[in-house]
């Protein structure tokens, strides 16, 4: 007998097994809907910035100077066109990030309108050799790569004078954004001094090119969750619960900015002077669908869990559990992921994560009652299954410390299942059924 009963526990724990992995297909069907919504809203995104503004990057006022060099060849007289380039001298940049959000169905895009202010000053000394070079043309351009954002309120002014933007750059490198033509004397100046007022639309990122020979930055925004990004942390921060500000400061010797500028505008190889940008994305540090999909990272763990906690239950109450009631247990479980995802699209994560998991647990205990119609029991599993959800939704927003909290999760259940049944007997844990065949037989052949 006390054979049977054991193959017979075996043959329940395979069945028990098979259930739990059979179980990660409905889960994995979950997450790879999960993708899909994630993918589907990043689409949305997409569509939003095509009918209004992406990111925004900036690449500082420059001067730019066409001009003309006679040769002469076997008597032959040519004219060779030249470009120069000239940098700032000083360059500051400071503005303030009103974020806001747009709607499409059900999902939303981050955007914000940038209040910026671009002060400082060109050396165009530097260019006095090109006065008896015949320049063609002098043009200040103001790289935008989406001009779409550009507010009505944009202003600019040259030595204290207004002067109106022509849109465009007439540049193949830096084809986006706003020029303003410059006379041909301006080469002779001292100096040139520029202020610009720039309204400014985009969304997610605004990036800033340091072209300034001492470049300073300084952004805010009512945004609590910054990415800083480029190669250039700023040297001052202060993150609070509703904003952030930054600043950034650098120079030619940190950058060697005059060589890649040059590489990026005559040779179009911009690569490393965009990673070279000083600027901020604004991020949802953890939003839902990443959140839904590290809590189906621990749907395993859940299941196994539950699961194993019942079929503990099913040997020390001697008190049989069918295969289909474990299955239903488990869909239960799977069903709470489910009802995450599609509650967290319309609701937030914190409210759908509260009702799907005070449904799972409801209908878990409830179903419990009906198998032991123990109040004690039932009472027990309500506050493990509340603690449970409890310490997983403390995982999924830990943000820096998600897989330590994880790591000692698992350590502690597996710790405290070790330490319940280090006394078990498991080969005779299987005879207690058998004790009471007899009486029963007894007693039928009593009567």
């Amino acid at each position: 007998m006390t054979q049977q009963m054991t193959e017979k526990m075996g043959i329940k724990l395979a069945i028990i097994a098979a259930i739990i992995v059979l179980l990660m297909i409905p889960i994995a069907m979950i997450s790879d809907l999960i993708d899909e919504r994630s993918a589907t809203e990043h689409t949305v995104k997409q569509e939003i910035a095509r009918s209004t503004s992406g990111a925004q990057s900036l690449i500082a006022p420059f001067i730019y100077a066409e001009y003309e060099v006679s040769t002469e060849t076997n008597g032959v007289h040519t004219r060779i066109k030249h470009q120069r380039a000239l940098l700032p001298e000083e360059l500051t940049v400071q503005g303030s990030l009103d974020t806001f959000e747009k709607y499409r169905s059900i999902y939303k895009a981050q955007l914000y309108r940038a209040d910026l202010s671009l002060t400082g000053r060109f050396d165009p000394g530097q260019l006095h050799d090109l006065a008896d070079l015949k320049p063609t043309r002098v043009v200040m351009v103001l790289g935008v790569s989406d001009i779409r954002g550009i507010g009505l309120d944009t202003q600019i002014s040259l030595n204290g004078q207004p002067h109106s933007l022509i849109p465009g750059t007439t540049l193949k490198s830096v084809q986006e954004g706003v020029h303003i033509a410059l006379p041909i004397k301006t080469l002779h100046d001292n100096t040139l001094t520029f202020d610009i007022k720039l309204d400014l639309q985009g969304m997610t990122s605004l990036a800033i090119a340091p072209l300034g020979a001492r470049t300073q930055v300084s952004l805010a925004a009512n945004w609590p969750h910054p990415s800083f990004q480029g190669e250039y942390l700023p040297v001052h921060s202060e993150i609070s619960e509703t904003h952030f500000n930054a600043s950034w400061q650098t120079s030619y010797f940190a950058t060697n900015m005059q060589e890649l500028f040059s590489r990026c505008l005559f040779k179009q190889q911009c690569e490393q002077l965009e990673a070279r940008n000083m600027g901020v994305r604004l991020i949802d540090p953890v939003d839902h669908y990443l959140k839904s999909h590290r809590a189906t990272n621990y749907a395993l763990l859940v299941i196994v869990l539950v699961i194993s906690s019942f079929f503990l239950l099913e040997l020390s109450k001697t008190k049989a559990i069918h295969p289909v009631q474990y299955g239903f247990v488990g869909l239960s479980l799977a069903v709470f992921y489910l009802l995450l995802i599609s509650l967290s699209e319309h609701m937030g994560f914190a409210w759908a994560y509260a009702l799907s998991a005070l449904a799972a647990i409801l209908l878990l205990v409830s179903y419990i009652w009906g198998i032991l119609q123990s109040a004690k029991l039932s009472a027990c599993y309500l506050a493990a299954l509340s603690a449970l959800y409890t310490m997983l939704y403390a995982m999924l927003n830990a943000e820096h410390y998600a897989l330590l909290l994880g790591s000692l999760l698992c350590f502690t259940v597996l710790a405290v299942v070790m330490l319940a049944t280090r006394h078990v007997n498991w080969y005779s844990a299987t005879q207690a059924p058998t004790k009471q065949q007899p009486v029963q037989q007894t007693g039928a052949h009593t009567l």
